[in-house]
């Protein structure tokens, strides 16, 4: 059986947006759920500025009170040295940087251009390199972006080979805001193929459009084999309008197993934990 690999990206893509602040217990408690599913990898939190996200301000505290499960990889978002120095405090098997297709999602997410940020991030590798942590580097905005329009996929070749050059061990292609579909990913690996070969990227998928799993079974079909995915499908980000939510993890899971692919994760495990944060974020709205 092909075998294929999801990161679950629920505590930190599918909680960063929730307005309403999260018990870190009930972080700690949603992180100990997934973990027994067997997901690959967990995306935690991120060391970004509370002023900026707020949500996820106990980014250490989560860390300091998850259960971690062997063979599962725990990782965080690193947005520049001093998020890398507050992550290098903690328990981490990888971090994340990130960058954008585009210069208004760069300006509007980073308040800095694509080049300030290539910069901002390039000794963040290398220093977390130099502590073994793997990192991965996202691009986002690679097939359109709210604010400049589509993009051409020789705008994200040129951002792989870069993040390459810096030293980044996995690259990862977010449709930020959901507008994909098949034909769109083709055109996208095809325009990547000299630089980056499809089964070394990971695809991050939003279901704006219903149309997350057809673009990832089209992905499949291309050679790539990484995924991430929310349970439940939480998520949004905050600067990318009309980006509600990120493909469902479970159903994602469940579609692969139906096809004949292995994933190593247990969906029911995984549509319980979802409808169990679910049941949190709606009781902390009614509180609130």
């Amino acid at each position: 059986m092909t075998s294929i690999r999801i990161t679950e990206v629920g505590p930190r893509d599918g909680l960063q947006n929730e307005p309403r602040r999260i018990p870190t217990a009930a972080k700690v408690e949603f992180i100990n759920r997934l973990s027994a599913t067997g997901v690959c990898e967990i995306e935690v939190t991120s060391f970004v500025s509370e002023r900026w996200v707020p949500q996820l301000g106990d980014a250490a505290e989560v860390l300091g009170s998850i259960h971690r499960r062997p063979g599962t990889i725990y990782s965080a978002l690193v947005p520049n040295e001093q998020g890398l120095d507050r992550a290098l405090e903690t328990k981490l098997d990888k971090i994340a940087v990130f960058i954008s297709a585009t210069e208004g999602f760069s300006q509007r997410n980073t308040n800095g251009s694509i080049s300030e940020v290539l910069a901002r991030i390039t000794p963040v590798i290398t220093r977390a390199r130099a502590a073994n942590l793997i990192v991965r580097g996202y691009i986002s905005c690679v097939i359109r972006c709210p604010f400049d329009g589509a993009v051409q996929p020789e705008q994200v070749r040129t951002l792989c080979a870069q993040l390459i050059d810096l030293g980044v061990h996995e690259v990862d292609l977010g449709d930020t805001i959901g507008s994909a579909d098949p034909e769109a990913i083709s055109r996208l690996y095809d325009g990547i193929s000299s630089t980056i070969a499809p089964g070394a990227t990971t695809l991050h998928l939003h279901d704006t459009q219903g149309r997350a799993i057809a673009c990832a079974m089209r992905a499949i079909d291309i050679g790539v084999r990484s995924f991430d995915a929310s349970v439940g499908g939480l998520g949004g980000c905050p600067y990318a309008p009309g980006a509600p939510g990120n493909v469902a993890t479970e159903e994602f899971a469940q579609t692969l197993a139906a096809r004949g692919f292995e994933t190593g994760v247990d969906a029911h495990a995984l549509a319980e934990a979802g409808r169990w944060m679910r049941q949190q974020l709606a009781g902390h709205s009614a509180a609130s």
